[in-house]
């Protein structure tokens, strides 16, 4: 189902604006707290409507651009400390979505989901946690932090790239640039400094231990960006969290094997067994048969050119082709669509 359009609307926080958005429908979901996010932009990049929309076919799921960032009042700095995430939080929550709530807290999002949490255990129904950590200062040794903080103060065109290197292992060069460009539109060099400066300071660990809200920690085995072991180290810290390895390597959740976080996070969430995306051969459905054509000979071993040759297209429009097939799918690479093409039999 193609998600439907977003409205913007705004809340008003300590003198500054707090871009916000709700999309589909049932008990409301709210996610945010990225350390670079655009309410716009993300809602033009194919793979993260298809993420939401999944999740919006059985919840409101809200989001929110930080002051800042995004659409969000760009004259204002951002967050610096969790106690300053959680008031920007705790303004949306009560403007959005009054009564209880179910969190999704992913990456640098966690600390503060976690924390809201801890602090209203009567407003928050579950707590979901993706890609999470409990102490910047673990993310990286003191020399590699200090090197990514100076680059991007240095030059940030340079920064935004080696972070799109970070983020974004298997992409391809086009999705690369388009996501320097978004990180560049979504933030100044001061905010983006001083974002990741607070990525780096958060300390989730006072708190942890007084989550009581069921809680689901999701973590890709290989994610790159933040370590796997951080993760199980999130969910021993929390009485009440069942932790669910992931395979992967893709930090962001709607890249790689979207469908496997809507399916844990919705099942999780009491959304009916039958809603509940499949494990397999659910992207069979969703490709055309011009592009299961493409995908067979993708498998076989074939290159743009002779899949062009064979099926008499430009090459092109095979590129093409290979792209929304990806997209569709869900999948990093081409070989990882080949690999999908094998486990589900297409050829």
């Amino acid at each position: 189902m193609e998600p439907e359009d977003q409205v913007i609307r705004y809340a008003e926080h300590d003198g500054t604006s707090i871009a916000w958005s709700a999309v589909g429908q049932g008990p409301p979901l709210v996610i945010g707290g990225w350390w670079s996010s655009h309410l716009e932009l993300d809602w033009r990049n194919a793979r993260f409507r298809r993420f939401t929309g999944a999740l919006g076919q059985h919840r409101t799921v809200i989001r929110y651009d930080r002051p800042g960032a995004g659409i969000s009042d760009r004259g204002a700095m951002p967050p610096r400390t969790l106690e300053e995430e959680l008031t920007t939080l705790e303004a949306l929550v009560d403007e959005a979505a009054p009564g209880r709530i179910s969190l999704f807290g992913a990456s640098s999002g966690s600390g503060v989901a976690s924390l809201y949490a801890a602090r209203h255990p009567d407003r928050v129904d579950r707590l979901v946690l993706y890609g999470s950590y409990a102490r910047g200062v673990d993310l990286a040794p003191p020399a590699a932090r200090e090197a990514m903080l100076a680059v991007i103060d240095q030059h940030w065109g340079l920064g935004s790239r080696v972070l799109a290197d970070l983020f974004l292992p298997d992409a391809t060069a086009e999705e690369r640039d388009e996501f320097v460009e978004f990180q560049r539109r979504s933030a100044s060099r001061e905010v983006a400094l001083a974002s990741l400066q607070a990525v780096y300071d958060f300390d989730s660990t006072g708190h942890l231990g007084d989550v009581l809200a069921p809680t689901l920690v999701l973590h890709r085995r290989n994610d790159r960006a933040i370590p796997f072991a951080l993760g199980k180290d999130v969910a021993r810290r929390i009485r009440n969290a069942r932790f669910t390895a992931l395979e992967g390597d893709d930090h962001f959740p709607w890249r790689g094997d979207a469908d496997a976080v809507v399916r844990e996070t919705l099942a999780f969430l009491g959304a009916p067994v039958d809603a509940v995306p499949a494990r397999s051969g659910s992207g069979t459905a969703r490709l055309t048969e011009r592009e299961r054509e493409v995908l067979r000979l993708v498998a076989g071993g074939r290159t743009d050119a002779e899949i062009a040759a064979e099926l008499v297209l430009s090459t092109h429009t095979v590129h093409r082709h290979i792209a929304n097939i990806r997209t569709k799918l869900g999948v990093p690479s081409r070989t990882a669509a080949a690999a999908w093409a094998l486990r589900n039999e297409l050829i």
